[in-house]
């Protein structure tokens, strides 16, 4: 691979590590709302889960404009769709499931983007807040580093569902994605420095 050439895959220009992506199956469906600022941000995590997770699609947020595939899929009725956005309406995302009929499949709901773009996102379109909402009960740290200026207790897009699927009892699946991603945050600082990760 060329030194000025980043790989279409994984984005980076001095080593390619598409052959790292799991390739990983889930009960769990997910969903991305993107932020458009998000799409040319090659800090963004959103990716890594779509790349992992055959169960997650993507969508672009447009402020004017709800995405229709999305809606159609919101409005399907054997579909039981659950914002993820920790608020005071909020409930523990465990509960919730365990609250909704059995014949309805869950579909999580992610806000991709920064945590004042997802606010943002949420204030902007009225057919958001009528999704019920629900948060995850996170001890951890996050251990995203790629940015500057992140609100200590906010996890980037791919540690949220990775937490995701461990609150759901995915523990494989979580820990696949989650080895990926670390990996890639080691990668990145390397490949931003010009070299290859030894």
């Amino acid at each position: 691979m060329s030194n000025q050439q980043a790989c279409g895959g994984c984005g980076f220009t001095h080593q390619c590590i598409c052959h790292r992506i799991p390739s990983v199956e889930s009960q769990t469906d997910l969903v991305l709302l993107t932020h458009e600022n998000e799409l040319s941000r090659d800090t963004n995590t959103g990716k890594l889960l779509q790349q992992s997770l055959k169960q997650c699609e993507s969508f672009m947020w447009q402020r004017k404009t709800p995405p229709a595939d999305l809606i159609a899929l919101l409005e399907d009725e054997t579909r039981q769709p659950f914002l993820l956005f920790p608020s005071e309406e909020s409930m523990e995302c465990q509960q919730a499931v365990l609250n909704e009929a059995s014949d309805q499949k869950p579909l999580f709901i992610i806000l991709d983007g920064t945590w004042q773009e997802a606010k943002k996102m949420l204030n902007k379109s009225p057919w958001l807040k009528t999704i019920p909402q629900v948060h995850l009960d996170i001890t951890s740290e996050s251990s995203y580093t790629l940015r500057r200026n992140q609100d200590s207790g906010h996890l980037c897009t791919c540690e949220v569902g990775v937490e995701l699927l461990k609150a759901l009892g995915e523990e494989e699946p979580a820990r696949l994605i989650d080895d990926y991603y670390q990996h890639y945050l080691k990668v990145f600082q390397a490949d931003k420095c010009g070299h290859s990760l030894k």
